[in-house]
């Protein structure tokens, strides 16, 4: 009985260690001042409705070397979000514009077609791709920890809007993890059977900027 109620106790924290907290008050927006006493929230009575709101994804951002232009919002820059456990980002594509691989450590994704065509999918533990091209309206979701890729395949512009269950759902891009990251080149060699002159080409191409 004893080694039941255990193993319950345990399964219990388990799923509420998986995700962010639950938040203990109605809200509590970004103190943006210096914290006093460990407050680390806005005085409540102080919140206007501005707080709740954000504009600053009307419009694309800018386009980088793959025609992805990626717009995150988070509690860092909406304040309003703190400890919601949520965020959210925008991506545009150019024609033929690529996400490249990568994967949310601390969140799933749900993307949702706002304009275009997007060859989209993710790749399983058993490294099983699931993949088809979604298209307006539509909407895909990607398991938390899952590499996932997107890549425009339509003739125009495409749009996604992008959700997380996490205020801060990490990012780490695959090229960049692997090449830009500073991981011995002996070993980058072995691991994918470069040359040094193409190891080098990778590395400059996908060095942090």
């Amino acid at each position: 009985m004893y080694l039941r109620i255990l193993v319950l106790f345990f399964l219990n924290s388990y799923v509420t260690l998986g995700s962010d907290p639950d938040p203990v008050q109605d809200f509590c927006i970004s103190n943006i001042e210096p914290a006093t006493n460990n407050n680390h929230c806005k005085n409540s009575s102080t919140a206007t409705v501005e707080d709740f709101v954000y504009s600053g994804i009307k419009s694309s951002g800018k386009f980088g070397s793959t025609g992805l232009s990626a717009i995150s919002v988070n509690s860092n820059i909406f304040p309003g979000l703190n400890t919601l456990g949520m965020s959210f980002v925008r991506a545009d594509f150019e024609v033929d514009g690529v996400n490249v691989p990568h994967f949310h450590p601390r969140a799933t994704e749900i993307a949702f077609v706002l304009q275009g065509k997007v060859y989209s999918g993710f790749v399983d533990t058993n490294n099983k791709v699931f993949a088809k091209v979604i298209e307006k309206g539509e909407v895909m979701v990607f398991p938390k920890g899952m590499v996932h890729f997107q890549m425009n395949v339509g003739d125009t512009p495409a749009t996604i809007l992008g959700s997380f269950n996490s205020q801060n759902p990490g990012l780490q891009r695959i090229p960049t993890a692997v090449f830009g990251s500073g991981i011995k080149d002996e070993l980058l060699e072995k691991a994918f059977g470069l040359s040094s002159k193409e190891l080098s080409k990778l590395k400059k191409r996908f060095a942090p900027h």
